[in-house]
């Protein structure tokens, strides 16, 4: 090891401060809500071979499937001032809506390839079958939007893509809201190579993955040996998709065996191998629960992931080219994975969605999550009214909703007694009511509305979430048209309780509808 303990911990702030100030950037000039306001954007570093380095504390299913996007370009020729663009979910991409902007970093002087600065966004229109992108009952990747191949990134690109999305202004504004936060990143990774010339960062870099890997190790020890079982299910449009995971726990090591899961279907919950793997080192990161732990591929190093290509969770094209739609898959099967994996190291489930709403007509869209109950642990009871695993979103401010899109709400609280009860309740989830003020299209995507999250050591369930559009109950994928005046009500699960209740009132308090 070169570095000493101290400059160790000099470089790997500087690179957190370099993603940290890539995300101000993109957040400070982007022109939608989306990431204006519930910043469901992500920014990293990464070295020249495509590994990751740093990464800001944004949106978990989109930092640890970010690798993929570089890999995609890692090896395409390279020269200063031009950056790449991707959104296939079958070349580095995870969903349509989330598009990807790579810049190539070189050393000022040599202009020697030193790494990668990478920004993901999700936008909340790519063009797709409905407004927002993300139809509750799409079968094709075609119907989802615009994919994007990993290709150059020039002016004439941006203007022609934006053209084939709704809003394209707003699109353009956000598309080079990326660019300028992978230029702020690939500054400070350059100013970093010339500090210390490429050679030696490369040797510094290594150091900092080291440690990551170090970290990483002893924290899985803390967890309890041998193999771990947890099943579970997703709520499909034609009924209810089983899912298992074996977690094996060794020295140091964690290796999550989905390889049992049914093959790809045709609806949209298929997950791309990478989103699959982001959701299991997430859930091993948050099971370890070391707050301290670096954030870069050092920890990947760890965690080994086994899937079945062609299977649900490791989607691949149709022997006839077509490519299975997926705008699912990124958002809620990665949020059942996370599940898969949390449960079977004996954790306390949260809502286990991210509750997607999309509004819109030709010429306007929206797009939100929404946040919910997260699972109690052994010594506190689960946070209420939060995003959930895989999203780390902000809610859409009732004054930025309602100013920029023809909607008012009329309700936005906290569930209640939604909450497993236990010896740590569960955390309660919210309920978001939006009467519609001019016609709208919807669509809702979302879990937990039929099988509620478990909870641990004898704590109860969370209630169960519900859509339901002017008192009428819809089915956890759904999608319609509102009228003017008519009112989209969005009740988000609890989480599940730990430890077994102390006494009947408890037991029996809360609502598990």
């Amino acid at each position: 090891m070169s570095l000493d303990a101290v400059a160790l911990q000099v470089l790997v702030g500087a690179l957190r401060a370099a993603c940290d100030e890539m995300g101000a950037v993109l957040v400070r000039s982007a022109h939608s809500p989306n990431i204006t306001e519930r910043r469901d954007c992500s920014t990293a570093l990464f070295g020249a071979d495509g590994v990751m380095i740093a990464q800001a504390e944004h949106i978990p299913v989109h930092l640890g499937a970010m690798p993929a996007s570089v890999a995609a370009v890692r090896d395409r020729p390279h020269r200063p001032g031009v950056s790449w663009i991707l959104n296939d979910p079958y070349a580095g991409g995870s969903h349509l809506p989330d598009i990807t902007v790579v810049t190539p970093v070189f050393a000022p002087a040599t202009d020697e390839p030193v790494g990668f600065a990478a920004a993901r966004a999700h936008h909340a229109d790519v063009g797709g079958r409905t407004p927002g992108s993300m139809p509750a009952d799409s079968v094709t990747l075609d119907e989802e939007g615009v994919r994007i191949a990993p290709q150059p990134l020039t002016p004439a690109l941006l203007d022609e893509l934006s053209g084939r999305m709704r809003h394209p202004a707003q699109r353009r504004a956000d598309l080079r809201a990326q660019l300028a936060a992978c230029e702020a990143g690939a500054a400070r990774l350059a100013t970093l190579a010339a500090a210390r010339t490429p050679a030696a960062l490369r040797g510094d870099l290594g150091d900092v993955l080291a440690y990551g890997e170090r970290r990483m190790r002893a924290a899985i020890d803390a967890l309890p040996r041998g193999e771990h079982r947890f099943a579970d299910v997703l709520e499909g449009r034609d009924g209810q998709i089983p899912l298992a995971a074996r977690v094996h726990v060794e020295a140091g090591r964690v290796t999550v065996d989905l390889r049992d899961a049914p093959d790809q279907g045709r609806h949209n919950l298929n997950c791309p191998r990478a989103v699959t793997e982001s959701a299991c080192l997430f859930a091993v990161r948050a099971a370890v629960a070391d707050p301290e732990l670096p954030t870069d591929d050092g920890t990947r190093r760890r965690v080994r992931v086994l899937t079945r290509p062609g299977s649900l969770l490791d989607a691949r094209p149709w022997p006839d080219g077509t490519l299975p739609a997926v705008v699912a898959g990124n958002v809620e099967t990665s949020s059942r994975v996370a599940d898969l994996v949390l449960g079977a190291l004996g954790r306390a489930l949260g809502q286990g969605t991210m509750n997607n709403v999309t509004l819109g007509d030709e010429r306007r869209t929206m797009y939100e999550t929404i946040a919910g109950g997260q699972g109690a642990l052994p010594d506190a009871d689960g946070p209420s009214a939060v995003h959930v695993a895989m999203s780390n979103t902000r809610n859409t401010p009732v004054e930025a909703l309602e100013t920029s899109f023809p909607v008012r709400v009329e309700r936005y609280e906290v569930r209640r007694g939604s909450g497993g009860a236990g010896r740590r309740r569960g955390g309660d989830g919210v309920v978001r009511e939006l009467r519609a003020l001019a016609p709208l299209d919807f669509q809702l995507l979302g879990e937990r509305r039929e099988v509620p999250a478990r909870g641990a050591a004898g704590g109860r369930p969370g209630a169960r979430g519900r859509h339901l559009v002017d008192g009428r109950p819809l089915p956890a994928k759904a999608g319609g048209r509102l009228a003017p005046g008519s009112v989209l009500r969005i009740e988000t699960p609890g989480g599940g309780g730990h430890g077994a209740p102390d006494g009947p009132d408890e037991a029996a308090s809360g609502p598990h509808v």
